[in-house]
């Protein structure tokens, strides 16, 4: 089926984000929300956090940022580390090797360029070698507080399966978003749609028979739903 618009109701995206916050109450938060709880807010932290996270799954990147972390936690200590100590420390994600030149050029340039301070700006975060929008928004929106949306796999693929969005690649559906998606929502929606895209949601079969916003759901593009 492509989309699927008979008996759906008007889609109301505050009650679509109301219902699938209840939802995934119960499920484990996304990596960078869950070690920002943990304590692990600063700017610096989120980004190595989430380049991290690049291409693994939380599950891995998590214990794994928490673990690297609690060795060197901020832009001096992780400069005065070796790239071959770091690497050694992040083995259990995607790329480590790349990664930990990636991870280490920040730290360094933090401390000689930035005093040891990140400063909340998305395109001095986005100068930095394997830093992305999705990066640079996420890290911002959780350390800084700043309204921007982190598009991933998970609500490029659940927005315009929704049918709230109509976009071919996640680029485009962050543009989309920012000129639909209220300011409230920016923010928050990564945290919500990760876990939603994860256990309900999911890439193939979603489970759209207990999907709590199935009535809006236009259902773009599912085939084979449980």
């Amino acid at each position: 089926m492509g989309s699927i618009e008979t008996e759906k109701e008007p889609f109301d995206i505050e009650v679509v984000l109301a219902r699938i916050r209840e939802t995934v109450r119960s499920f484990a938060d996304a990596a960078m929300f869950a070690l920002a709880a943990q304590g692990h807010t600063t700017l610096f932290e989120q980004l190595v956090a989430c380049i991290l996270s690049i291409r693994t799954r939380d599950e891995v990147s998590l214990p794994t940022s928490l673990a690297l972390l609690q060795r060197a936690r901020t832009p001096e200590a992780m400069s005065r580390l070796t790239t071959r100590e770091l690497e050694s420390l992040i083995r259990p994600v995607t790329f480590p090797e790349p990664k930990a030149k990636q991870i280490h050029a920040i730290a360094v340039r933090t401390v000689q360029e930035f005093h040891g301070q990140l400063p909340c700006d998305a395109q001095v975060l986005q100068s930095f070698k394997g830093v992305g929008p999705k990066c640079a928004h996420l890290a911002l929106g959780i350390a800084c507080g700043h309204e921007a949306i982190s598009v991933d796999i998970h609500v490029h693929r659940v927005t315009n399966r929704w049918g709230y969005v109509q976009a071919r690649t996640p680029e485009q559906t962050l543009a989309a978003l920012e000129a639909r998606l209220p300011r409230l929502y920016w923010i928050e929606l990564n945290r919500l749609l990760v876990p939603f895209g994860k256990h309900v949601c999911t890439g193939t079969r979603p489970k759209c028979s207990t999907c709590p916003v199935l009535s809006m759901c236009r259902q773009v593009g599912v085939t084979h739903p449980r």
